[in-house]
């Protein structure tokens, strides 16, 4: 094994830059750059193959970045002057199971509006952000602080600063602004979105297309998935955003895309356009030691259990394995996601190659007494993180031990009753005014997400676990308020959680509505027993929040320092560096491109319609469907062939840098085109969270030609091939 440091893990490698530019292909940076910073890299953009003008690229309400938009946990875009949003099928999928049921199960029979009267209203809660305008805050937030405040103080501060901007923002009806912090606090930007409300579900593949390959193929390759979907934005008669109703008119976007019908080739320039959700190369080694020692691995085997603790209580076909069908996608996702992650951190020496970088940056700081300020920092930072570590682990059982759904809406009930009885601008986030619709939102949610059954065999499950750990893990006012001993037997565990169940109404809807406008009085004399357990925790769980107030105060003076010898390192060695991925806008581009990962296993750059033959077994999660498996044992390919491939492409690999929350975004040609979806990674670059390779990392996307084939010869989707514009 090769343990000899590798250059500063943000750049790609001379050796790596040497092989693209001998054979002829442009170099793409590693990173996920925002909009702002393209202008500056013009030159690297048009050598790497860009057509368009790259300044376009910061303006965000201009082509094509006018057109992109997040789904608040998803990408996605426009494709038609009628509201018409595509994205993954993976990223519409709660959506659907929320509308399924044993009598309609759109999971497994796809779904197709013939008119946009038939479209069905998306889960609650759902949204279509449009990305209007970013101002850089830093100053409004973090200007003049006083450096003797108390690490509380200082949180208290910069928290109230927050809302007062996005207050400030919010004043124009219609629109969701939020100031996240970008370089860990050492800048602050202000972003204001259209936030629509009323989302349709305009098409959705069967699981067979969208899913195909399952939880077998996921994070794999070859893939053969049709992951995408359509959603429908519509807004008020006058325009603006609106509640649903069925006079609302469908929202025409100031951009939308095109769509490649003639589609890439290998080596062809592209670029993603997405809202990437979180990356850790910034970590320090005290974090990424603690993750893949003990959080990974911990996660690793809950996770394992914990699904089939659910599947066991929902058996296949049931109502309650419809209600957690993505609940148990999003847990067998994560499982895979960490088993890969645990394996590249093993293969790549991650852990001992980071601390060869921060060896690497602490001999550039002593190098120079000025740069003494940044030692210090990062020594406190560390010893904050052993601290934080040793934090999880006391907290990680108590927070799975109150892991049951209705538990979960009682202290959020009690919570709000808690907050409402301050001034708006001093209560906690997710607890003010803007927040309501989202919260109740969030208890309708609940409705086809919960089964009695379901809920507490999982809560059994993590109660259990928790009654295993030694006594210093044990949180004494959980264990008073439940009656809990360490050698409680499963059938009287099973009994205790069972009253709870059977004394319960906040399993209605009506009920949890009613109690968002409650009293703490009333709430503290209710008989409901898991409203008294709610209020039996509340003290300790607000202890525990002031402490990790604590921490993010003393978080938030250090670690801009660090991030700051960071920028200046860098440059030192004369590269720009890139904010971890925080959930906003951001950019990457590079090129179609397999590769090979290991010795001897060779991936190619695209896969066909072929291969779906091949993977076809007859039963899920390799159950095509008949009309598709017969056009391709026809070779009937319409418009959509690729003529080096003699075939449809149905996936195709790149090497751009993405991670979750990118899922859904657009995959663009040099001219701004569509030309396919990024929904996934190859199991060797999950590891690119934390340390981006680019000899391994792959990202797979679905072709905007397979996506066509199918609507067309397929589903019948033709309405909608027509409402979009197709690029020949």
């Amino acid at each position: 094994m090769n343990t000899s440091p590798r250059p500063p893990l943000l750049f790609i490698s001379a050796v790596y830059t040497t092989a693209l530019l001998l054979s002829g292909v442009a170099l793409a940076g590693e990173g996920m750059f925002t909009p702002n910073q393209l202008p500056a890299m013009a030159d690297e953009l048009e050598r790497a193959g860009l057509e368009l003008e790259p300044a376009s690229l910061a303006r965000l309400t201009d082509f094509p970045m006018g057109a992109v938009i997040s789904l608040g946990g998803c990408t996605a875009s426009f494709v038609s002057p009628k509201g018409l949003v595509v994205t993954n099928h993976h990223c519409a999928r709660g959506s659907v199971q929320y509308n399924s049921s044993p009598e309609h199960n759109y999971l497994q029979d796809g779904f197709l509006a013939e008119s946009s009267t038939d479209e069905l209203r998306a889960a609650p809660g759902t949204r279509v952000y449009v990305t209007l305008d970013v101002q850089d805050v830093t100053d409004q937030i973090t200007g003049g602080l006083h450096p003797g405040l108390s690490p509380r103080e200082r949180f208290d501060l910069i928290e109230g600063r927050q809302k007062a901007v996005v207050k400030a923002c919010e004043s124009d009806p219609g629109h969701r602004c939020q100031v996240p912090a970008f370089f860990g606090g050492l800048e602050y930007r202000l972003i204001k979105r259209l936030e629509i409300r009323d989302v349709r579900i305009a098409y959705s593949p069967a699981d067979s297309v969208g899913a195909y390959g399952g939880d077998i193929d996921n994070w794999q390759w070859p893939r053969h998935t049709g992951d995408f979907a359509f959603y429908r934005a519509y807004v008020s008669p006058e325009g603006l955003p609106a509640d649903y109703s069925p006079d609302n008119q469908p929202y025409v976007p100031p951009h939308f895309l095109t769509v490649s019908s003639s589609g890439l080739e290998a080596g062809d320039f592209v670029m993603a356009l997405g809202y990437p959700g979180s990356t850790a190369r910034y970590a320090r080694h005290s974090r990424v030691e603690h993750t893949f020692d003990w959080s990974y691995p911990q996660a690793f085997k809950v996770l394992g259990d914990w699904i089939s603790v659910i599947e066991a209580a929902a058996p296949e076909g049931s109502d309650a394995r419809i209600r957690y069908a993505s609940r148990l996608a999003g847990l067998n996702n994560y499982m895979k996601n960490l088993q890969g992650q645990i394996e590249g951190a093993r293969k790549n020496n991650l852990v001992a190659r980071r601390a060869a970088r921060e060896s690497s940056l602490d001999h550039w700081i002593m190098a120079d007494e000025a740069r003494a300020p940044f030692a210090e920092a990062i020594h406190d930072l560390d010893a904050l993180a052993k601290e934080s570590a040793i934090e999880q682990k006391r907290s990680y059982w108590f927070e799975g031990a109150m892991r049951s759904q209705l538990l979960s809406v009682a202290q959020r009930l009690y919570r709000l009753a808690h907050e409402r009885q301050k001034p708006d601008a001093m209560r906690e986030p997710g607890y003010q005014e803007r927040d309501m619709t989202f919260f109740r939102e969030r208890l309708n949610r609940i409705e086809r997400r919960y089964h009695p059954d379901v809920d507490q065999a999982e809560w059994q499950y993590f109660l259990s676990a928790y009654l295993a750990q030694e006594e210093a893990l044990r949180v004494s006012a959980l264990d008073s308020a439940m009656g809990l001993e360490s050698d409680m037997d499963p059938e009287a565990l099973q009994e205790l959680l069972g009253a709870y169940y059977q004394g319960t109404e906040l399993d209605q809807v009506d009920v949890r509505q009613s109690l968002m406008d409650a009293s703490t009085q009333m709430l503290e004399s209710s008989d409901d027993p898991f409203m008294r357990l709610a209020v039996a925790l509340y003290p300790t769980q607000m202890a525990r929040e002031e402490a990790e107030k604590e921490r993010a105060g003393r978080d938030s003076r250090l670690r801009p320092k660090y991030m700051q010898a960071i920028i200046d390192w860098q440059a030192s060695m004369g590269h720009t560096a890139y904010a971890d991925a925080n959930s906003t806008l951001r950019v990457t581009y590079g090129h179609v491109m397999g590769g090979s990962p290991e010795d001897g296993l060779i991936y190619e750059p695209f896969t066909r319609l072929e291969g779906i033959l091949q993977k076809h077994r007859g039963e899920a999660p390799f159950n095509a469907p008949s009309a598709q498996l017969d056009q391709i044992r026809a070779g009937y390919y319409g418009d959509y062939a690729l003529e080096s491939l003699d075939s449809v492409p149905v996936n195709f690999l790149t090497d751009l840098d993405s991670t979750g929350g990118n899922s859904g975004s657009p995959t663009l040609n040099a001219r701004g085109e569509l030309v396919g979806l990024l929904f996934d990674g190859t199991i060797e670059s999950v590891n690119s969270d934390w340390d981006f390779d680019p000899d391994i990392t792959r990202t797979i996307h679905v072709d905007s030609r397979y996506m066509l084939w199918v609507m067309e010869l397929v589903d019948g989707a033709n309405v909608l091939v027509e409402e979009m514009t197709l690029v020949p």
